[in-house]
């Protein structure tokens, strides 16, 4: 089968559209025909060696996907014939082919797309976890997003609206702004415009970009408000007193440190609100599996709409 190894670290030049083997499930293992994969930022994080966590060499990129079950281990809780999504898989999901857990996938609700189900795993594990595990929400607070326009923001926006929140959301220039008021944010603002944040006086603030906004977060927060860091492109100076005043709590967060029972709970109160029609994936970009090295430029870049998907 077709799919896409990395054999060395390095730049997006290291993504090779190569001929693998072909994989079994064990037991307890499905093996999903995979019809559309998710393209996360951590993917290019991996590849270049300079992440915290690194993957043995050489490995085949990437954790969301959405396809049919082909083949089940025994014990599987999935039949052949079956849609689901899928978030972490035995050797990786970009590829034609992937084991995966069973503990690890999901049913993948009718009403949606593969390319949508693509868009689930860490888009909407990661809003999920940052609003109501690190991020304690609470209805009728306001809750800030940085990056509202992009897979995890669209999916934190549509989970803080179905919760109650008053959202916020930020994205860059005209087109980011209108988009974002497709979505129903109660406001919304754009990043690249003087003093954008002026006036702002969040309970909770989702930051998608540390090192360029924690200090004017900790500047707007509201007292006693929280800030929850999900993604950081590198260091900066910060006074730390500015947390002093307000009483201000900033957590970090990652999906790698869930555990099994805080997924499968996770994932059941998603399934709720798409069956409600209250949460939809919304997707991006779409390339051939081929060419994830320009997948891979596209997600790091700004001006993202949505969630960025490889079609095998």
């Amino acid at each position: 089968m077709k799919a896409i190894q990395v054999r060395a670290y390095g730049g997006p030049e290291v993504l090779s559209y190569t001929e693998v083997s072909a994989p079994s499930p064990g037991p307890g293992q499905i093996l999903v025909a995979l019809k559309a994969i998710g393209v996360n930022p951590v993917d290019v994080y991996l590849h270049t060696g300079t992440y915290t966590r690194k993957i043995p060499l050489p490995y085949v990129p990437g954790s969301d996907a959405a396809g049919v079950v082909e083949a089940a281990g025994a014990g599987a809780a999935f039949q052949p014939g079956e849609r689901v999504y899928v978030n972490g898989a035995v050797g990786g999901v970009y590829a034609e082919k992937a084991v995966v857990e069973t503990r690890r996938a999901f049913a993948l609700p009718a009403a949606l797309s593969f390319e949508q189900g693509a868009a689930i795993g860490v888009p909407f594990a990661t809003a999920h976890r940052a609003l109501f595990h690190s991020g304690r929400a609470v209805r009728g607070e306001t809750v800030l997003i940085h990056g509202a326009s992009g897979g995890v923001g669209v999916a934190a926006v549509q989970l803080a609206r179905a919760a109650g929140l008053e959202v916020v959301g930020t994205a860059g220039g005209p087109d980011g702004v209108a988009f974002l008021k497709t979505l129903g944010v109660s406001r919304a603002l754009d990043h690249r415009a003087p003093d954008y944040l002026d006036g702002l006086s969040p309970d909770l603030i989702i930051e998608m970009l540390a090192n360029q906004n924690l200090a004017e977060d900790l500047r707007i927060a509201a007292f006693r408000g929280r800030i929850v860091i999900v993604g950081s492109r590198g260091p900066l100076t910060l006074d730390p007193r500015a947390t002093m005043t307000k009483d201000l709590t900033v957590r970090g967060m990652s999906l790698f440190n869930m555990t099994d029972p805080e997924r499968a709970a996770l994932h059941a109160d998603l399934a709720q609100g798409f069956a409600s029609g209250a949460l939809k994936p919304a997707v991006g970009q779409k390339f051939p599996l081929a060419d994830a090295a320009k997948a891979h430029a596209a997600v790091m870049a700004s001006g993202a709409r949505g969630k960025i998907v490889l079609l095998p």
